[in-house]
């Protein structure tokens, strides 16, 4: 599986292609000039998703990934270094995320719970915006696929596959049973002379016309076509964003696969094909067996290399699909009346422990993401925050910034003040959780600024 490929050129933010059809949701109007009477209307939100990916960010000190994009927007915005997400699973994250509710809240822990069929009651992130008159308007994967909250939207929005109701009575945590007998599996290994590949193990360089149809640039071009409307339009904006990669398969055009070399790419010191439990660590403190890459089989450094080729191409990808989207927001006149976030659900671990995945764990790898925002009245901008932050933060954030009130019942709180002063006291950590199979928390984690606090249950003594 070696990957053939020379360093190029960087590339550009242009190839500004596709057209989408929209419903007319906008009003027509000829586009005009920003006035001095933009600053007095109420903020725009982009809200920008990146799925499964890590720290890999130049902005974040990796020395592989090129993102010129992400770290200029972390030049303008304020960057926070240690953002954590509530449950290393995309479902359960975004469901806390948008719900602004922690898992142990909601009880969400599956990608087939839609919060909706167990509380009515809640309100959503950008169906708050809609009912305070936004336009709401998603494009890409926001909500795990088959999970939409589809009235959210004004435009957009996905016909929900699954609605299943959230288990509100699981077992606290699983039995010691259930324990011992996820601890007694070993991971498979792949067998002499037989070749076993997973579908996500598939990685592609697209070229030429296939671009266009690739899922991300598609949803890059009706972010676009949205933003382009809603200058139109002058009414306000809640757009989300929701790129696909770099979940796998890793699929990106060839450009980005020409920006690095397999043979230059070094492995993690703790690297490993099949993960492996930490001296000291139980069992259950990671799964036996991958979840994303490598699932059930190992691999040689070589495949680990261009495995992670593949991953930077397409960390690379999403890259270049925000910088376009930026972009427009800046040809439109918007950027200065425009609230950015982008995030991504959880991170992910590349080799690290032998874990090629992000569910299954409490590791700091697949539980820290990439997160910044750009308010451009803030105090705070161009500086980076060292400050414990949550992904269940950024409900009440966007809501405090935009002047809404800020409704009961959520459990994060607004960074409104880290955005002024990103070196500012601040005393809270970050909670984490992980449930096995749905039966019922296996471990939590803390994490402060200094030390991260995990404790697995089940195994034995009842705690560990």
């Amino acid at each position: 599986m070696k990957i053939h490929i020379h360093k190029t050129k960087f590339y550009t933010a242009g190839l500004l292609i596709g057209s989408v059809s929209f419903t007319n949701v906008f009003s027509q109007s000829v586009v005009r000039p920003a006035s001095d009477s933009d600053s007095k209307k109420p903020m725009n939100v982009l809200f920008l998703i990146s799925d499964d990916m890590r720290t890999e960010l130049n902005a974040y000190g990796s020395r592989m990934a090129v993102t010129p994009n992400l770290d200029d927007l972390s030049k303008k915005g304020v960057r926070f270094e240690r953002a954590y997400c509530q449950y290393p699973l995309s479902g359960p994250s975004r469901a806390s995320l948008l719900t602004g509710r922690r898992p142990t809240t909601s009880g969400l822990y599956s990608n087939r719970e839609w919060f909706g069929a167990t509380f009515p009651e809640w309100v959503s992130l950008p169906k708050y915006f809609k009912q305070h008159g936004y336009a709401s308007l998603r494009t890409g994967k926001v909500f795990h696929g088959g999970i939409d909250d589809t009235e959210a939207w004004t435009e957009g929005g996905e016909a929900r596959r699954y609605s299943e109701p959230v288990n509100t009575n699981p077992p606290s945590y699983v039995s010691d049973e259930e324990a011992y007998s996820q601890a007694r599996r070993q991971p498979a290994k792949l067998t002499p002379g037989v070749e076993v590949y997973s579908g996500s193990d598939r990685w592609e360089a697209v070229e030429g016309e296939a671009v266009k149809e690739l899922g991300d640039t598609r949803v890059g071009d009706r972010a676009i076509e949205y933003i382009r409307k809603s200058r139109e339009s002058g009414r306000p904006f809640f757009i989300a964003c929701g790129f696909s990669k770099p979940h796998t398969p890793f699929v990106a055009p060839k450009e980005f696969f020409d920006l690095y070399d397999s043979d230059s790419i070094k492995l993690p010191p703790d690297f490993a094909s099949l993960p492996m439990v930490p001296h000291g660590f139980p069992q259950g403190s990671i799964r036996p067996n991958n979840a994303d890459l490598f699932i059930n089989r190992t691999a040689s450094p070589e495949e680990a290399r261009d495995m992670i080729h593949a991953y930077l191409a397409c960390v690379s990808y999403v890259d270049w699909n925000v910088g376009r989207v930026l972009a427009e927001l800046e040809k439109q006149g918007l950027r200065e009346n425009t609230i950015i976030v982008f995030w991504s659900d959880h991170g992910y671990q590349l080799g690290e422990k032998g874990k090629w995945s992000k569910a299954g764990s409490l590791w700091e790898q697949g539980t820290r993401i990439p997160f910044i925002i750009h308010d451009p009245r803030a105090k705070g901008n161009g500086k980076s925050s060292p400050r414990i932050v949550e992904l269940v933060d950024i409900y009440p954030t966007l809501v405090d910034l935009c002047d809404l009130p800020v409704p009961e019942g959520l459990d994060g709180v607004s960074l409104e003040p880290l955005l002024e002063n990103p070196h500012g006291e601040w005393e809270r950590p970050a909670y984490t959780v992980w449930n096995e199979r749905g039966k019922g928390i296996t471990g939590v984690s803390v994490r402060t600024e200094r030390w991260r606090y995990a404790e697995f249950y089940g195994l034995g003594s009842g705690a560990y």
